[in-house]
């Protein structure tokens, strides 16, 4: 019986806290009060991506969420999520409105480009805007050059801003992925916040070689795209999850002395359709009318972060 040689059991990274050296160990238990807007007990910030799927993915490293899935031509999907950005994006705006609710819009290089009227109309509802990467095809990853993954977080900043928009200083990657050198190039491109990283219900604060980032938080179980389609459940069931965990998030927030978040990702051509905007406009709003809840955006999680 051969033995593991002692290479085998050397880890550089096995001490006491995360595997890496973003951020510490820190229980949220144990983190100090932080302050949202008109003393709120609840924040809840919506983030809509505003995605282009291209016809014939090359698919690497792997399928975003939502790319296509049947032989090229596959019209069938690529038309359904460009009935997000014609239809469905423009009902989720309406939508927002009524309720007073200010939201950030994940907008992709790619769309931008294709579509700046669409930017311009959320800018014109008062959205916030952070950059999306360049279409749901560039995705990051490990495996990119330097050049190829900082050309993709340039190109798309620059698409954004030639929108009308202002420089975005907020990210989210396609698909959430991410390469290890991804955060530190974020920052060295000025981007100040990220929302990739689901490791928290509060903002955090995020060292990379690049400079420091603010992660904020976004949930991936309560995304649309998550509960209604991979998990495949019913609208009510959904509402129900998003109603449960606002319950939790009030009671722990009031019970902790300092405010929580609830997150939630909505897309325009899954939360847009007619059978479920009714279902979503009535989650947001008992949500909102909850006492001590109010809708915030990135730049109140930051304050929170830096007082």
């Amino acid at each position: 019986m051969s033995s593991l040689p002692d290479s085998y059991l050397t880890y550089p990274r096995r001490h006491a806290g995360p595997d890496h050296d973003h951020y510490p160990a820190s229980p949220v238990r144990d983190r100090a009060p932080v302050t949202l807007p008109d003393g709120a007990g609840l924040g809840l910030w919506v983030v809509v991506p505003l995605e282009f799927f291209p016809l014939n993915p090359s698919g690497q490293p792997f399928k975003a969420p939502g790319a296509m899935q049947t032989p090229y031509p596959d019209l069938r999907h690529y038309t359904t999520r460009d009935y997000g950005n014609r239809v469905g994006a423009y009902r989720l705006l309406k939508l927002f409105g009524r309720l007073g609710l200010r939201a950030t819009f994940a907008v992709q290089g790619a769309v931008a480009e294709r579509y700046p009227g669409l930017v311009q109309d959320v800018l014109a509802d008062g959205h916030d805007i952070c950059a999306h990467g360049w279409d749901t095809d560039s995705l990051h990853h490990s495996g990119l050059a330097a050049d190829v993954e900082t050309g993709y977080i340039t190109r798309t900043l620059d698409a954004i801003q030639a929108a009308g928009a202002p420089r975005p200083d907020g990210w989210l990657s396609p698909a959430r992925a991410e390469g290890f050198q991804t955060p530190a190039r974020l920052a060295a491109a000025g981007i100040r916040w990220f929302a990739d990283w689901a490791h928290d219900e509060l903002p955090t604060r995020f060292r990379t070689d690049g400079g420091d980032l603010a992660a904020l938080p976004l949930s991936n179980e309560l995304d649309d795209w998550q509960i209604l389609i991979t998990y495949g459940r019913p609208e009510h069931e959904w509402a129900t999850q998003v109603s449960d965990a606002a319950d939790w998030l009030s009671a722990e927030a009031e019970r902790l002395k300092s405010p929580r978040v609830l997150t939630l990702v909505v897309r325009p051509y899954v939360s847009g359709l007619p059978y479920r905007v009714r279902a979503l406009g009535d989650s947001l709003k008992g949500v909102l009318d909850r006492p001590g809840a109010r809708a915030i955006g990135p730049s109140d999680l930051l304050r929170a972060l830096s007082a």
